[in-house]
Formats: C-alpha cells, sequence, structure tokens
C-alpha cells in the first residue's frame, strides 16, 4: 500500500478544514486557508472534490455549493499514515525502535503516559 501524501495546496485544504469547528463551504474554506499565493475559488472547489472522491472528505449539499468536513481527524489521519509507512517497512519492530530512538527525553516520558493509557483500556496489566 503506497501513504498518501498531500500536496502543498491539498494539505493547505486539510489544515483548513481540520481548524474548522463545523464543516464549510468552499468560499469559507478559501478565506481561512492559509496559503502562498491567491488560489481561485474554482481550484480549491476541485481540489476539494479531489480529495472527497479520495475518502479524505465528507459533504453535504449546502443550497447550491457543497459544505466539506474532514473524514478523520488529523490525530486519526497521522495515526493511520504512520501504520502504513511502519507496513512498508521491512521489519516493524526494527522501524519503530528506530523512530522511538529519536525521541527527546520529553517525548519518551509521553510514550510512557501513552503507553499506560493504552494498557489500562485494553484492561492490560503494566
Amino acid at each position: 500500500m503506497k501513504v498518501r501524501e498531500f500536496g502543498e495546496l491539498e494539505a493547505a485544504i486539510m489544515d483548513a478544514l481540520w481548524r474548522a469547528d463545523q464543516p464549510l463551504v468552499v468560499r469559507e474554506v478559501r478565506e481561512t486557508m492559509t496559503y502562498d499565493r491567491d488560489i481561485a475559488y474554482t481550484t480549491v472547489m476541485t481540489v476539494a472534490n479531489i480529495l472527497y472522491h479520495k475518502g479524505m472528505l465528507n459533504r453535504e449539499k449546502a443550497g447550491r455549493a457543497w459544505r466539506y468536513w474532514p473524514s478523520e481527524s488529523r490525530e486519526e489521519h497521522t495515526a493511520r499514515v504512520m501504520s502504513e509507512v511502519l507496513s512498508e517497512s521491512g521489519d516493524r519492530g526494527a522501524a519503530m525502535l528506530r523512530f522511538i530512538e529519536r525521541f527527546s527525553d520529553e517525548e519518551m516520558s509521553r510514550l510512557h503516559e501513552v503507553l499506560a493509557e493504552v494498557r489500562t483500556r485494553r484492561g492490560i496489566a503494566s
């Protein structure tokens, strides 16, 4: 499985929608997205439609326009991409080891907290 990376414009659209507290129409996405240059409404509309067909966005009709929202949270997306990357490695354990070796002390402390939380949720003794 190939990990799907976002292009710059796709990333800007996804970021605007992840930051929003409600679904947005294309005009609102265009107004709130952070991008280096001015992008035409029709370009944002086309890319939002592409993201919808890729399964990254949900949508519903809002008058003559579509209202879009992410199909997964930023954190869910990041976790899925990380899992896909690990799946592509020859040795998941070795890849995880190399990844975790790069953690700062603060990140290691947070990892221990997260692992304890997962153990609790799964009913596993520490």
